[in-house]
């Protein structure tokens, strides 16, 4: 399955499983007592919620994306005072009917106090469900739920493969478009990579100027040669909509890469601003890597090492381009050049 769907899914277990309790909270505190009508309250929102967050919203991103964090947080919230008014209208005419009450008593009840209660309490716990998935959305995939499990709170060794993703001819097209153009070809372009990204489980650790930084988990990046898909699926893109950007921008953004693995320590550094670094030699040499890219004039450049532990060809043709030592290096590299078949 694809993984992005698998994510979708856990996301929206944990928000239905968040708003049932959330239920259970308020029919303790508010009736002392618990019964099943709590969950049947809690999980429908939820799962409404979340369909919206996890499959109907983001088919909307053109348009979010140019709005402002809090104009997104007000418009959610709006949207969401409509919708969960209107869920809670349809349970209590099933939970009333139910009981054997009548319609006619259906204005008094939506009038009550106890139901605006209920409907601002359900409000402020999706608005907090709104603001935690936008602040995951700017900090980037997981990088939240780091923070808060503390996982990097002390420096640890792990095994990573890292991509450099780096803009062909960046100076030439800057200096051709001017700044402000430059950097909006930047944004449209970084948001093409989104979906590559999700779909191959991996990590956006950086964005520095024109070049983006992603990152695996060693198993996450190998499995069905993710760590290639993820730069043959942002091409296929870019390619896809060659004539969005040829139309606005004169130009069909391209773009190189270099990868490779090894050991880094990782961990949270910083405290008015804190942010997950990875230290160690194998994100100079994944640079270097990318720098050769130029040389022999190709788009894609993998090192021996990485090459060694992908077992399968998966549809991708290699070559052998030569073995080099690399600036600032001292032991030799192998350099592998992949293509898409």
């Amino acid at each position: 399955m694809n993984p992005n769907l698998v994510r979708k899914f856990k996301t929206l277990g944990l928000i239905c499983l968040f708003t049932s309790f959330a239920g259970v909270l308020y029919q303790l505190i508010d009736e002392e007592r618990l019964d099943y009508n709590s969950v049947m309250v809690g999980f429908p929102l939820g799962l409404f919620f979340g369909l919206l967050e996890m499959f109907i919203f983001p088919n909307a991103e053109t348009l979010f994306r140019r709005w402002s964090f809090t104009t997104i947080l007000v418009v959610k919230t709006v949207l969401y005072t409509v919708v969960i008014y209107m869920i809670t209208i349809a349970l209590l005419i099933v939970y009333g009917l139910s009981e054997g009450r009548e319609f006619s008593e259906l204005p008094g009840a939506l009038a009550s106090l106890h139901q605006a209660v209920l409907v601002i309490y359900t409000l402020v716990i999706y608005g907090l469900l709104v603001f935690f998935l936008q602040i995951n959305h700017l900090l980037g995939e997981g990088v939240l739920w780091k923070f808060i499990r503390g996982k990097y709170h002390r420096p640890r060794e792990e095994e990573r493969i890292f991509m450099f993703l780096d803009m062909k001819s960046s100076t030439t097209i800057a200096e051709k478009l001017g700044h402000v153009r430059f950097y909006k070809l930047l944004n449209e372009v970084f948001h093409e990579i989104s979906q590559p990204v999700l779909q191959t489980r991996a990590e956006i650790y950086q964005y520095i100027g024109d070049e983006v930084v992603l990152t695996w988990k060693v198993a996450h990046g190998l499995e069905n040669s993710n760590c290639l898909k993820a730069f043959f699926l942002f091409k296929e893109r870019l390619q896809r909509n060659s004539e969005y950007y040829l139309r606005d921008f004169g130009i069909n953004p391209e773009f190189k890469a270099g990868l490779h693995f090894g050991k880094v320590i990782s961990a949270q550094i910083g405290d008015l601003k804190r942010e997950i670094v990875y230290n160690g030699d194998v994100l100079n040499t994944t640079s270097r890597i990318q720098n050769e890219c130029n040389k022999y004039q190709r788009d894609c450049l993998v090192s021996g090492l990485l090459r060694s532990q992908l077992d399968q060809m998966n549809g991708f043709h290699w070559e052998k381009l030569d073995t080099v030592i690399l600036r600032g290096k001292e032991s030799e590299v192998e350099l592998f050049s992949v293509m898409a078949s």
